[in-house]
């Protein structure tokens, strides 16, 4: 096995283009990735390619009619059939939406191959997470579901226990849909509480199917939680549930929306707390699924003060040359995102916050704190369910 990690990428993924006004601008990727040149990480990992997802790739999850629909509203954009959740507000149609949402599978289903096959250790690809799509629909800013493509493809391949930890700020709905009644697959997912935001799902009582009971896990974090508290959260839930599944691979996915200075939610955590998770999910995959572990991106909407900085510390923990907090950004970075955005580039990589202090659940629990209930119903609702005490 390499030891070296793989970070995919393809500049055409820059194509995901919904338009001006919409808030998933590409451009967070492009910065992304001259952001993780400027420092020197692509000298530290192997920077490659991949073919887009097949139709049959592609059907590992989605419906055939629906794969027909995203091809013909990638031709005719004005056409699109909002049935599917396409031409929507959420997800406009745009030529070639088919072609660039098939690249970043493919990217994803690459990554999970590579770590697979023993081929890299640690995979990336900032471009993916779109965790919302469903089998039969887009939905969330997501027309594939590259993070369900490349579970199922590691299932193909032989994988026989797969975890995915989602930590976006939104739940991720679309991978526990496609797994919900698959006992071979772990769902995790760390979001901010369903009746404050979307998708109003990912309750603590959505803990899988009746052939996959205990398969589903969500911790559903009041609005408002900061580091200390989401960082409780994290380790109070996710290293007993890994430690007793035992994964082949880890599969994470990283949306930085989490982040205080995102426009679209309500959590309040920093650039530090985001880089210790990255840091917890390394080490995870290596003390429990023998250091195979596919990172992925999703949400995030501070297209130049967060994006671009958190993702390159997901770069540099993959890498194992974690980029130091205190970092100076280079001056040639932040001309360019002058350059493309008019906007001032950020100094330092992290929000000044190193090291992030919490409090570890056997610290005890206080019943009067929002979070600690959050955390109780979910060990409550899906730990007894694993054989573990909640």
């Amino acid at each position: 096995m390499s030891g070296r990690a793989q970070l995919m990428w393809d500049e055409a993924v820059t194509g995901y283009d919904f338009g001006p006004e919409h808030p998933m601008d590409p451009v967070r990727l492009d910065l992304t990735r001259r952001l993780v040149g400027a420092l020197g990480l692509d000298r530290e990992v192997d920077v490659v390619a991949a073919k887009p997802a097949g139709e049959s790739t592609l059907r590992l999850v989605h419906r055939e009619d629906y794969i027909r629909a995203v091809r013909a509203a990638s031709v005719e954009p004005g056409s699109a059939d909002q049935s599917y959740g396409l031409g929507t507000m959420d997800d406009p149609a745009f030529a070639g939406m088919h072609e660039v949402s098939a690249l970043i599978a493919g990217l994803s289903v690459g990554a999970a191959e590579a770590v697979w096959r023993g081929e890299a250790l640690h995979a990336v690809n900032f471009a993916g997470g779109l965790h919302h799509a469903m089998p039969g629909g887009a939905s969330g800013f997501c027309i594939y579901n590259d993070a369900s493509l490349a579970i199922a493809r590691l299932l193909e391949l032989g994988a026989e226990r797969v975890a995915y930890v989602d930590v976006d700020v939104h739940h991720g709905d679309g991978v526990q849909a496609a797994f919900w009644d698959d006992p071979r697959v772990l769902t995790i997912s760390l979001h901010e509480h369903p009746r404050t935001l979307f998708p109003q799902t990912g309750w603590p009582e959505e803990t899988g199917g009746e052939r996959a009971v205990g398969s589903a896990v969500n911790v559903a974090l009041p609005a408002g939680t900061g580091d200390a508290g989401w960082l409780r959260a994290f380790h109070s839930v996710v290293p007993e549930l890994i430690a007793d599944f035992r994964p082949d691979v880890l599969v994470s996915q990283h949306g930085a929306d989490t982040h205080f200075e995102d426009p679209l939610a309500h959590l309040a955590v920093s650039l530090d707390a985001q880089r210790a998770v990255q840091v917890a999910c390394h080490e995870l995959a290596h003390e429990y699924a023998g250091g195979r572990w596919v990172a992925l991106g999703g949400g995030g909407y501070a297209v130049v003060e967060v994006v671009p900085r958190s993702w390159t510390h997901l770069v540099g923990v993959a890498a194992g040359v974690p980029v130091a907090p205190e970092t100076v950004i280079p001056e040639g970075w932040r001309q360019e995102v002058f350059a493309r955005t008019r906007q001032l580039g950020p100094v330092r990589m992290t929000d000044g916050r190193w090291p992030v202090g919490w409090a570890g659940w056997e610290s005890g629990y206080d019943p009067a704190d929002r979070l600690d209930q959050a955390v109780l119903a979910t060990r409550r609702a899906a730990f007894p369910l694993r054989g573990l005490l909640p």
